[in-house]
């Protein structure tokens, strides 16, 4: 089984199994939640488009934890006038764990 599912503003291709980064989401560590923005559903050779979502499809998904993710570091330059800017980001992420997909 195959879903697409919207989550933080993106979408993600998910099968059970499956781990994914997401922006942060406000759940502890070892929780299970729901999600049920579903786009489309695949089993087998059935497939399920939502029209924007699929009624009555829901996933079911485990917080593993929260990180940061590696520094990107911005740089400002403008030539011949001495201008320079370094700022550095790190980027707020929930790993989650697909645990079922229902349709």
């Amino acid at each position: 089984m195959y879903a697409i599912i919207e989550l933080g503003g993106k979408q993600y291709n998910v099968e059970k199994g499956t781990r994914l980064r997401c922006e942060k989401l406000d759940q502890q560590p070892n929780e299970t939640f729901a999600i049920d923005k579903v786009l489309m559903v695949k089993n087998g050779e059935s497939v399920k488009i939502g029209n924007p979502y699929v009624s009555g499809a829901e996933v079911k998904a485990k917080i593993v934890g929260h990180a940061r993710a590696k520094k990107i570091v911005v740089f400002k330059y403008k030539s011949k006038s001495n201008y320079r800017r370094k700022l550095g980001h790190r980027q707020h992420f929930t790993s989650i764990l697909i645990e079922d997909i229902k349709c």
